[in-house]
């Protein structure tokens, strides 16, 4: 499989939806709350979160700096719209699965120096099979983030059955897989992938969230409420 210059959703803003030129300023806010932000299980306290980076199971292989619990803290009207997603699919027996949504600053700067470890390769078989590591910082990984403005969002889609069982589509790829596959519009997936990626996108579209072309599972809301502010706040 040959692999196209991609980006790490999980830390490089893509120039359609602000790529930074220059790093947004810090806030000194120091909890949601002083920072305008609301737990997505304030809106919708049953939401499926499944944040990686307050785990292991990612692509650094340990827990991430700055991810103390797995909650999702988002912008309020980001969360707003996103409740409205929710509850639309819910509607038609589908539900969304969340794997990040605010990062601080800080678990950025964890993604930068597990990037310059080149002895590390634990994680290469799941996350970046094709790919030599030492490509991945400067191209892949950057040192700001979009998802520290809190306007951003990694999740996949979930169909659910009658008795409330519900399981995860078939997106073609694992989230954070770094390889073209991964492209929203890759020619390598197979109808029922490109179909499910489709409704997921149209899903977030409806409710203002733009996705990033290099990553079905990456969305930003537009306009972004602080899009040049930052925030380094832990998820707690």
């Amino acid at each position: 499989m040959s692999v196209t210059r991609i980006f790490l959703g999980a830390t490089v803003i893509a120039a359609s939806l602000g790529h930074a030129d220059d790093a947004p300023k810090v806030s000194p806010a120091a909890t949601p709350a002083a920072a305008g932000f609301v737990s997505i299980q304030a809106l919708v306290p049953d939401i499926r979160l499944d944040i990686r980076y307050a785990t292991s199971a990612n692509f650094v292989g340990a827990r991430v700096d700055g991810y103390e619990a797995p909650r999702c803290f988002l912008l309020e009207p980001v969360a707003e719209a996103l409740q409205r997603v929710e509850l639309a699919l819910r509607a038609e027996q589908f539900r969304l699965r969340i794997f990040d949504c605010y990062r601080p600053v800080r678990a950025v700067g964890h993604f930068v120096r597990w990037a310059g470890d080149l002895d590390d390769q634990r994680t290469k078989p799941l996350f970046y099979p094709a790919l030599d590591k030492s490509k991945l910082l400067g191209d892949y990984i950057a040192a700001t983030s979009g998802h520290s403005r809190g306007a951003t969002i990694d999740l996949t889609l979930m169909r659910c059955e009658s008795s409330g069982q519900c399981a995860s589509l078939d997106m073609g790829t694992e989230f954070d897989f770094f390889d073209a596959l991964a492209n929203t519009e890759s020619p390598e997936i197979t109808p029922r992938q490109r179909e499910n990626r489709q409704r997921l996108r149209a899903a977030m579209e409806k409710e203002g969230f733009r996705n990033y072309a290099m990553e079905w599972w990456h969305y930003t809301f537009q306009p972004e409420p602080s899009k040049d502010v930052a925030y380094d706040f832990p998820v707690k």
